[in-house]
């Protein structure tokens, strides 16, 4: 078989996200006899069912990965966001996960989870400087037994 040709790009089509996203998750169903990943959002909504905001994330071999989470300004400090929070979490445990992780700017909301029981487990300085990502992780509670 000749070398592939390399094709950089800043918009990979459909097909090339498939070929990459169900190549690798048929790679871990191999590894682990299993495929368990599924998407998972939490919106807040208005009135008319416009989203406003929310989390999104996914479930995959016990973690809950929380991609991106946003409220608008005029939403936050009203405890939007640890309600959203909370409803993530709780659905991660009750599909098996033990733990969940996140990544968040320093300017973003590091403090916001660690008030919640996240803690950070890793840091890289990125731009503008004197910011950094900053990688936190949570021990997920088990979920409650059903009535």
């Amino acid at each position: 078989m000749a070398d592939p040709t390399l094709f950089l790009t800043d918009a990979p089509d459909d097909a090339a996200r498939s070929v990459i996203g169900n190549g690798l998750a048929d790679y871990n169903a191999e590894q682990v006899g299993y495929r368990d990943s599924r998407p998972l959002a939490v919106l807040a909504q208005d009135a008319d069912g416009k989203t406003l905001g929310g989390i999104l994330g996914r479930t995959s071999l016990g973690l809950l990965f929380l991609d991106l989470v946003y409220l608008p300004k005029d939403l936050r400090g009203h405890d939007l966001g640890s309600r959203l929070l909370r409803l993530a979490e709780e659905e991660g445990a009750r599909r098996g996960c033990r733990s969940a992780m996140l990544y968040t700017i320093s300017f973003q909301a590091p403090g916001f989870y660690g008030r919640h029981g996240w803690r950070e487990f890793g840091r890289i300085p990125c731009d503008p400087p004197g910011t950094a990502r900053i990688f936190m992780t949570k021990v997920l509670p088990a979920p409650a037994p059903a009535n």
